[in-house]
């Protein structure tokens, strides 16, 4: 079977970071909105884009945190969002389209890993809640804004997503919660999420990305134990670095930026991207790359279903929703 899922020769590369990826692009007169634009990755996102010119809007659960954060970053201002409540969602997407601006990228970076097990909503998985339903239902309610000369949507997946695919009868963990299968489904559902998204908008100009942004230490971590990431190799006993293959905050950002941004990606879309470049398909023994179950058209469709189900909006439902690619 053919798939997009191939290197383009970006020309950047895992050390490349947010500033190497724009080098000289003019972004001035476009709007962002990243979510977790505060913080970890997301921080270093926000002050990329905005130092390209763009306008970011930076929607956060804790706001007055989020101004402390961006403070001193011109052309950035921040809006209240909490991503596990589908009221906060629909309210910060209205007070958005209230003010008649128009999206040229969304970057969905916020998220949490690794949580004790916790339930938003109606009884809602957090981790599917959050760094899925709450960013579909974001977009959905923002349709109206796209910019109708086009715009970029990414979401921030993980290599995570390898650990498992959709646990279509059980999504919410009903029947005992395991933190990592919970964050390897929701970092699958974000992918999904790119392949679907891109397939009902491109007709509109709405293309969409899945990114891995590789690992690096960031506030992600915070459920994580001392000692978890001391076993793991990811610190040592004093707390610093000790994996030399993970990434600094900009170079984790790199990913995301490239894809909202990079002129290479032009008529592309639906396809998972790390290291600055769009990845291969996940080979055995092989390090990175997009596994199969989380680019499927098919499960894609069957997710984006499930999804305005449970969340009761789908401005993207069309006649040809039917149409895979």
């Amino acid at each position: 079977m053919q798939t997009p899922q191939h290197r383009i020769g970006s020309g950047h590369g895992a050390r490349s970071t947010a500033d190497d990826v724009l080098g000289g692009t003019d972004l001035s007169g476009s709007t962002a909105i990243v979510t977790g634009g505060h913080s970890g990755l997301g921080l270093e996102t926000t002050r990329a884009l905005a130092a390209a010119g763009a306008h970011v809007v930076v929607p956060a659960r804790r706001r007055a945190a989020a101004q402390e954060a961006v403070k001193g970053i011109d052309g950035v201002e921040t809006d209240d969002l909490d991503l596990s409540d589908l009221d906060s969602v629909r309210a910060f997407a209205e007070r958005f389209l209230a003010s008649g601006r128009e999206v040229d990228i969304l970057i969905n970076s916020a998220g949490v890993m690794a949580c004790p097990e916790t339930r938003v909503g109606p009884g809602w998985e957090a981790q599917f809640a959050v760094n899925h339903l709450g960013h579909y239902a974001l977009v959905n309610h923002l349709r109206p804004a796209f910019a109708r000369g086009g715009a970029r949507v990414v979401a921030v997946s993980s290599g995570a997503h390898g650990i498992t695919g959709m646990r279509w009868d059980d999504v919410h963990f009903e029947r005992g919660y395991d933190r990592w299968q919970a964050y390897g489904q929701a970092k699958t559902a974000n992918v999904l999420f790119a392949v679907r998204l891109d397939a009902l908008g491109r007709d509109a100009g709405i293309r969409a990305f899945a990114v891995h942004p590789g690992s690096i230490l960031t506030p992600l971590q915070r459920h994580l134990a001392k000692e978890e990431m001391v076993e793991a190799g990811w610190i040592d006993e004093n707390g610093d670095p000790a994996d030399p293959t993970f990434k600094t905050p900009g170079q984790g950002a790199a990913t995301q930026v490239w894809a909202a941004t990079s002129p290479r990606l032009t008529g592309m879309g639906g396809v998972y991207c790390e290291d600055c470049d769009v990845a291969e398909p996940a080979r055995d023994g092989v390090e990175g790359g997009v596994h199969a179950h989380a680019t499927d058209p098919a499960q894609a469709a069957r997710l984006w279903t499930l999804s305005a189900e449970l969340t009761g909006v789908d401005a993207f439902a069309t006649a040809d929703a039917g149409r895979e690619g």
